[in-house]
């Protein structure tokens, strides 16, 4: 854990001046002035500023140390995929400060909502995939988290034991009074809502699923689709588009990965938003339509088959991801905690495909 809360820092008023000195002065650079105050967003994982501007508005983020490493990504993915991200103004990669255009509206302010602009959404995302895929190494020796189908056994064996992550107590029993249900609308792919943390008959059992579950990850490793940049969180909410082309943003819960562990939060929240249940025709389409650029070089039911065993496996990355977003101190985080043992749970629910 850190030790000191991010939220206090980002309260301080010296932390305050300091970075809106380093926001103002790096729009200067690019002939811009800012005409307003800003608009916070806090969150235990990183504070966001709207920044009025006589161009239009401009957004500053500042990241946790859990998430900083979205700065270094955000400048590899401008230039490894062209495009499909904002190009980042200015960022600060020692202070995880991150500078960014206005994207335009997301996917979920356009009106009629259509899964089946997921379609065209999911082939844009894969081809990102496939650009970025050759430079994996490279992610992982700059920071990005490593949750390739190797690393991932290790890191669930770490997690297990890690009894404050998982709200355990003393005797394995969850605390009372843990807080609020983690999460703020699975819509958003935050995860699943519990108030308790993890049950000693689910840890039990998660340990005895450790061998099947390094299992499922040699297959993925042996599967022959590339790691790459994995978002964990794409839904709705995380895509700009159409009017320039689908553009992807929000990186903070980014690992490099088995890329299909996408379409678990991808899918989940279609089927939350529509209100479909699980091996829908819909969400079937959707899958297909996202495995199509592999197409060139594996079959279709191999490729399917290898979805399905990904979609399982990223729960796990899925936990990783918050308990790095919450290490923290700040006193907010009680609010998600439970989605570290929440995702952690659903590695034995149904999968939306």
């Amino acid at each position: 854990m850190t030790t000191t809360s991010d939220a206090a820092g980002w309260a301080d008023a010296q932390w305050r001046s300091t970075a809106f000195d380093w926001v103002t002065g790096q729009l200067d650079r690019h002939g811009r002035r800012v005409t307003g105050p800003v608009e916070p967003r806090v969150r235990p994982w990183s504070l966001v500023w709207r920044v009025p501007t006589d161009a239009g508005p401009y957004w500053f983020k500042a990241n946790n140390p859990g998430t900083a490493y979205e700065t270094v990504l955000l400048t590899e993915l401008a230039r490894r995929a062209p495009g499909r991200v904002l190009d980042p103004v200015a960022v600060d990669t020692g202070r995880g400060w991150s500078l960014l255009p206005d994207g335009g509206p997301s996917l979920r302010e356009l009106a009629a909502p259509d899964p089946g602009r997921w379609v065209d959404v999911l082939a844009t995302y894969a081809g990102l995939q496939q650009a970025v895929a050759p430079g994996a190494d490279e992610l992982v020796a700059l920071g990005v988290p490593d949750h390739r189908p190797a690393a991932l056994p290790g890191l669930l064996a770490d997690l297990l034991d890690d009894r404050a992550a998982l709200l355990l107590g003393p005797e394995g029993d969850p605390p009372a009074g843990d807080g609020p249900p983690a999460g703020n609308g699975q819509d958003t792919g935050d995860g699943p809502s519990t108030a308790d943390g993890m049950d000693a008959a689910t840890l039990d059992r998660l340990r005895a699923y450790l061998p099947r579950f390094a299992e499922d990850c040699r297959r993925l490793a042996d599967s022959g689709i590339p790691a790459s940049v994995q978002h964990d969180d794409l839904h709705d909410g995380n895509v700009f588009g159409p009017a320039d082309g689908y553009r992807f943003f929000d990186w903070g819960d980014a690992s490099v990965a088995h890329p299909f562990g996408t379409l678990l939060v991808t899918l989940r929240s279609v089927a939350h938003t529509f209100a479909l249940t699980e091996g829908d025709p819909v969400l079937l389409r959707l899958r297909d339509a996202y495995l199509e650029p592999w197409t060139d070089r594996h079959d279709r039911a191999s490729l399917r088959e290898i979805a399905g065993v990904a979609v399982r496996v990223t729960t796990v990355s899925r936990a990783l991801s918050w308990r790095r977003a919450l290490d923290t101190t700040d006193p907010g985080r009680a609010e998600y905690a439970s989605a570290v043992p929440g995702w952690l749970g659903e590695l034995f629910a149904p999968m939306p495909v």
